[in-house]
C-alpha cells in the first residue's frame, strides 16, 4: 500500500508540472535522480569556460571590451555579450573568423605583420601593423588657376611637393571633403575641400567653390612624380559654354573664387 501511494503522489507531482528527481530511470535511492540534458549543458559551458580562461587572456585580446553596464563587446563583430563564457564562444563562430580574415586581408597590402591570440584555442591570425610616422611639417605647394581655352571651363592645378617621403613605400593621397564635415570653421554649402595626405607630412586642404567637377579624364586627373616627389593634380569645373566676347567685356560680372589654404591634423 505504501508502494501504491508513492506512485500516486508522483504521478501527481508530473501532472502539476514538477520534476520527478527520485524515479528517473537509472536513478539511485537517495542521488537525487541523473542530470538533464540542459544541466550537462550548462555544467560542460562551465567547465570550458573555466579551461578557456586558463589558457587565454582576455585582457590582451584587441576586441574584447566591458561596458559601463557590465556587459562584454566584440569591437570587430560589434556584438554584445552577457558573460565572458559567450564571447569565447563567439570567437570561436563563423562570424568572427571571417571578419579577421576579412580584416587580415583587407590590410595586406601594407607592410608589418603581428601575431594576436584568439578564442579559446592557440590559434593565431596575421593583423597588419601600420608603421607609424613623426609628422614633420606641411608640404610646399603651388596653386594654379586658368581657364581651359577649349572649353572655357575654370580650371585649378595644384602641385604638392613631397621632399622628405619615401617614394617606394608611399603614395600620396586626395579626397573631396563637405563643409559640414570638417570643424574649424562655420559650414558654407557654397565651399568644399579638397585634401592631400602623404606620410610623414601633416594633411593640408583647400578651399574650392562647391561646384560640380568635370570628371572626364582629360580634365580630372592625378600624377605622382617620383623623381622629383611632386603630386599633381588637376581639375576642371563643369560650367556651361561662356562666349568669348561676353567673357573679354569688361562690363561682364564675374565672380572671382580664390582657393584658401587650411591645414590641421583634424581633417
Amino acid at each position: 500500500p505504501v508502494r501504491k501511494v508513492e506512485k500516486h503522489v508522483s504521478l501527481i507531482g508530473r501532472g502539476l508540472g514538477g520534476i520527478d528527481f527520485q524515479n528517473r530511470a537509472g536513478s539511485k535511492p537517495g542521488s537525487g535522480g541523473l542530470a538533464s540534458s540542459e544541466q550537462a549543458s550548462l555544467d560542460r559551458k562551465e567547465r570550458l569556460r573555466k579551461l578557456a580562461l586558463e589558457s587565454v587572456d582576455l585582457n590582451k585580446d584587441p576586441y574584447f571590451m566591458r561596458n559601463h553596464v557590465g556587459s562584454f563587446e566584440c569591437k570587430l563583430c560589434l556584438t554584445l555579450h552577457n558573460t565572458e563564457a559567450n564571447y569565447l564562444a563567439h570567437t570561436q563562430g563563423k562570424r568572427h573568423q571571417q571578419n579577421l580574415a576579412r580584416r587580415a586581408l583587407k590590410q595586406a597590402s601594407s607592410g608589418g605583420t603581428a601575431q594576436i591570440q584568439t578564442g579559446g584555442e592557440d590559434k593565431t591570425y596575421v593583423e597588419q601593423v601600420r608603421t607609424s610616422y613623426i609628422k614633420i611639417g606641411r608640404p610646399g605647394y603651388k596653386v594654379t588657376k586658368s581657364r581651359d581655352p577649349t572649353t572655357n571651363q575654370r580650371t585649378l592645378l595644384f602641385e604638392i611637393d613631397y621632399q622628405q617621403a619615401d617614394a617606394d613605400i608611399v603614395q600620396p593621397r586626395h579626397r573631396f571633403m563637405s563643409a559640414f564635415e570638417q570643424r574649424l570653421e562655420p559650414p558654407d554649402k557654397n565651399y568644399q575641400y579638397i585634401l592631400f595626405a602623404c606620410e610623414p607630412y601633416e594633411t593640408i586642404g583647400f578651399k574650392i567653390p562647391n561646384d560640380e567637377i568635370d570628371k572626364h579624364p582629360d580634365r580630372f586627373y592625378s600624377n605622382w612624380h617620383t623623381p622629383t616627389r611632386r603630386f599633381s593634380l588637376s581639375l576642371q569645373f563643369l560650367d556651361k559654354q561662356v562666349p568669348e566676347d561676353a567673357s573679354s567685356s569688361a562690363d561682364a560680372p564675374t565672380k572671382k573664387h580664390r582657393p584658401t589654404l587650411h591645414f590641421n591634423k583634424a581633417y
